[in-house]
C-alpha cells in the first residue's frame, strides 16, 4: 500500500514522507504545495489504492459484493506546521499495532 501512496503523491506533485497506522486506518505525513487541494489528493490516494489493492488481492474483490468497502468516506488532515518534524514522525512511527 505505501507504494500505491508514494506513486500517487508523486502524481500530485507531493511526497510522502511518513506512512504507517493499524489495520483499519493508515496515517500519511504528506509535504504537498499551497496548488494541491487536500480533498483531491485524499479522494485520489483512497480511489487509486482501492483498485490496485482490489485488482492485487481477489479476497478483496470479493469482498465488494457483499457490501465490504476498503475505504470509508471521512478522513481527517491537519495541518502540522508548528511541530517540529521529527515529533510528526515519530507519532507515526508509534502507531503501529505491536506483532503478536
Amino acid at each position: 500500500m505505501e507504494e500505491i501512496m508514494r506513486a500517487v503523491c508523486e502524481d500530485f506533485e507531493c511526497e510522502l514522507a511518513e506512512f504507517n497506522g493499524e489495520t483499519n486506518h493508515a496515517h500519511l505525513l504528506v509535504n504537498f504545495p499551497p496548488k494541491v487541494a487536500v480533498s483531491k489528493l485524499v479522494n485520489s490516494l483512497k480511489g487509486v489504492s482501492s483498485r490496485l489493492l482490489r485488482k492485487e488481492f481477489e479476497d478483496l474483490r470479493f469482498a465488494y459484493w457483499k457490501g465490504v468497502r476498503l475505504w470509508s468516506g471521512s478522513y481527517f488532515a491537519g495541518s502540522v506546521g508548528g511541530a517540529p518534524i521529527s515529533v510528526v514522525r515519530q507519532y507515526i512511527e508509534q502507531q503501529a499495532r505491536p506483532s503478536v
